[in-house]
């Protein structure tokens, strides 16, 4: 019985910092797009690379400057 005097608070003090945390996730954004970094590999980002001139490739943008 007398453990329970302990294990109360404790755990009441427990939900509330996993509650924060949980609240603290939220606001920061870490579960707003869980498929984006999944599909983003999938893409092909050579066309931005020759774009920029950092594939390099010497692309026409590049020769004439």
């Amino acid at each position: 019985m007398e453990s329970l005097y302990l294990l109360i608070p404790l755990s009441i003090v427990l939900v509330f910092i996993i509650g924060a945390l949980f609240w603290w996730s939220l606001r920061t954004g870490q579960y707003d797009d869980l498929e984006g970094p999944a599909y983003r590999i999938l893409l092909d980002d050579r066309d931005e690379f020759r774009q920029e001139g950092k594939g390099g490739e010497a692309t026409p943008e590049a020769e004439q400057n």
